[in-house]
């Protein structure tokens, strides 16, 4: 197969994510960033943890979806996360949630 159709595939699944995302994205009230994944979630937990020489972070999430293409289902109940790296906690408003007109997939 050439080359080409591999790279249309992944931008059509791409966009098939990202309206997911944008028909998804009310019902949850966290944004959730780690070095590995994004995730929406309506509950979580960041919890440092000291190590003899190091920290990591643990973190709980409940009710999550998972952004991630190759998925089959990214409705999760449950997700913990360890990591080294930097997390990234937001908790999203209601007025966050409206994409402006000339962005809109929707035409």
């Amino acid at each position: 197969m050439d080359d080409e159709v591999f790279d249309d595939y992944d931008r059509e699944l791409e966009l098939a994510l990202y309206k997911e995302y944008r028909d998804v994205v009310s019902q949850f009230q966290y944004v959730i960033e780690t070095e590995r994944r994004f995730y929406l979630a309506n509950e979580v937990n960041v919890v440092r943890r000291d190590t003899e020489h190091d920290f990591y972070f643990e973190i709980s999430m409940t009710d999550v979806w998972v952004w991630d293409i190759y998925r089959a289902d990214r409705f999760v109940k449950a997700v913990r996360v360890l990591t080294f790296k930097d997390v990234n906690v937001e908790e999203l408003q209601r007025r966050d949630f409206h994409l402006p007109e000339e962005l809109s997939l929707d035409n």
